[in-house]
């Protein structure tokens, strides 16, 4: 699908302000969104939503359909009765610029626990209608999840497979024992989602009457410590015990000598296949009704994936398999009609993943960090570009531009400020310039460059076990003048969104 000549930012939520220890669905967010507006930008790239686990990555969530109850917003609880006042009175003292996941959780949970018991004793008519539809209309994955939940947090937080054998192995007499006994445990689960769900679509309501669009993921794997795998055992290569037989990883490369082992179990398509693709066909209708546009992590697996055997030390004994290919795109647009996707195309793309984006008319992704320090011809570099494309200034993975631009090589750096025709001092500004004045349809910055920010602020280094995805912004920050000149930018590139007829 090709997308109007456009603009906009990069910002998980959880990197927005406020008292609560993380970024939440509040006010905050809503004050970034008019901001982003009176910026004249049209678009907010999110990373997935869901439920983070161990690492607190947004990329490894107990649920591809489930949301992130550490998003919900207390004051928003308070405003809606589902909390009282005086509950908010005590708020530790959390850091502002980054969040300390350990403690946010522990305080989040307590929270949650509280709006529970308020809703169980004065919920409104109203509020429990609501709620009880919520439980209807999201029935398919919602029963599953609260139970997974309910059970994990039963034996410790233990991965599902360490679980009795009856209800690792999902046995009907097991399910029904456990959906009796934790019983309340899981209705606290499906409240939790009641909360996410709501907040989240008020807010997403309030930025398309804005004039904004939500951009979000869909990873392609799941974890392995999910509902999604739980759930559905016989969509992976398991064993008999429910352990995973292969998993997913990338292969080495100039940048990593043994590859990357990312561990996710990987799909049978064959027989999701035969099964029509349904359940990707609800992952998409689900997605799209959380955001406007679906960005589609690793698309080079849907033509080939890397298949490494579980128990490798690494990734250098894999091998590439054949994906869905067409098949999965085509059964999808058969269901829900041709829709908005964005291909991350990033790694080793051969020409058959090409030839697969470019089937769909999907435009696929420029990151302006790789683009220097080779030829004239590098496909990242702006004079190459075809229109249908998405050009980043970095992405969550990347350093922040400035934080980049200092480690660069001498002889990096000397290509970069020749085809800038600028000396570097704004090099995050620079960037931003180049990206917004291309040939790219869409032109996406991280907040974290528009801020001018240095290394300090990244939000992910890709294969550092902890201290990730903890950034976030002071509301002093986020400045009238500095969404002046951003809006100019739009302006002066034709990036404005469009008036209404």
């Amino acid at each position: 699908m090709r997308f109007p000549r456009s603009c906009g930012l990069l910002l998980h939520p959880t990197s927005l302000p406020g008292r609560f220890g993380i970024g939440d669905l509040g006010a905050a967010a809503y004050r970034f969104a008019d901001w982003l507006a009176r910026a004249g930008q049209s678009l907010w790239q999110v990373m997935p939503l869901g439920p983070t686990g161990y690492g607190d990555s947004p990329y490894q969530c107990f649920s591809a359909l489930a949301g992130n109850p550490l998003l919900v917003s207390p004051d928003k609880l308070v405003e809606d009765g589902y909390l009282s006042q005086a509950d908010l009175q005590d708020v530790p003292a959390f850091p502002t610029d980054r969040v300390d996941y350990g403690p946010v959780i522990g305080y989040k949970a307590t929270l949650l626990e509280r709006s529970f018991a308020c809703f169980q004793g004065r919920a409104t008519e109203g509020q429990r209608h609501a709620y009880d539809g919520f439980c209807r209309e999201q029935a398919g994955w919602l029963d599953d999840f609260a139970l997974f939940m309910a059970l994990k947090k039963y034996h410790g937080g233990a991965v599902w497979n360490t679980w009795a054998p009856d209800i690792a192995t999902r046995q009907p007499g097991a399910i029904a024992y456990w959906t009796a006994t934790l019983r309340e445990a899981i209705d606290r689960e499906k409240y939790n989602q009641f909360l996410f769900f709501q907040q989240w679509r008020a807010l997403k309501r309030y930025a398309n009457d804005r004039g904004l669009r939500i951009i979000g993921d869909i990873p392609i794997f799941v974890a392995y410590d999910s509902a999604d795998a739980w759930a559905h055992p016989d969509m992976f290569y398991f064993d008999a015990q429910g352990s995973s037989t292969h998993v997913a990883g990338v292969p080495p490369d100039y940048f990593s000598p043994t590859g990357q082992l990312w561990g996710n179990p990987l799909y049978r398509w064959d027989l999701i296949a035969q099964r029509g693709f349904g359940w990707w066909i609800d992952r998409f209708r689900m997605m799209l009704t959380m955001v406007d546009i679906v960005r589609l992590d690793h698309f080079r697996g849907f033509e080939a994936y890397w298949e490494v055997p579980a128990g490798e030390p690494t990734a250098i004994n894999g091998r590439w398999v054949k994906g869905p290919g067409a098949a999965l795109f085509e059964a999808v647009e058969r269901a829900l009609g041709h829709l908005p996707i964005i291909a991350e195309d990033l790694g080793l793309i051969t020409p058959e993943v090409t030839a697969l984006r470019h089937r769909f008319q999907l435009p696929g992704m420029k990151v302006l960090h790789f683009a220097f320090g080779g030829d004239p011809d590098h496909e990242y570099l702006p004079h190459n570009y075809e229109p249908n494309c998405v050009v980043y200034t970095g992405t969550h993975d990347n350093d922040t531009t400035i934080g980049w631009f200092a480690t660069r090589p001498p002889e990096e750096k000397r290509a970069i400020q020749e085809y800038l025709a600028r000396d570097g001092h704004d090099i995050a500004w620079d960037l931003i310039r180049l990206a917004y004045g291309s040939v790219a349809e869409t032109a996406i910055a991280p907040l974290q460059d528009v801020l001018r920010l240095g290394g300090e602020a990244r939000m992910n280094m890709p294969g550092r076990p902890g201290g990730n995805w903890t950034w976030r912004y002071r509301p002093e920050m986020l400045t009238d003048e500095i969404g002046r000149q951003l809006g100019d930018m739009a302006r002066i590139y034709g990036r404005l969104p469009k008036k209404e007829a």
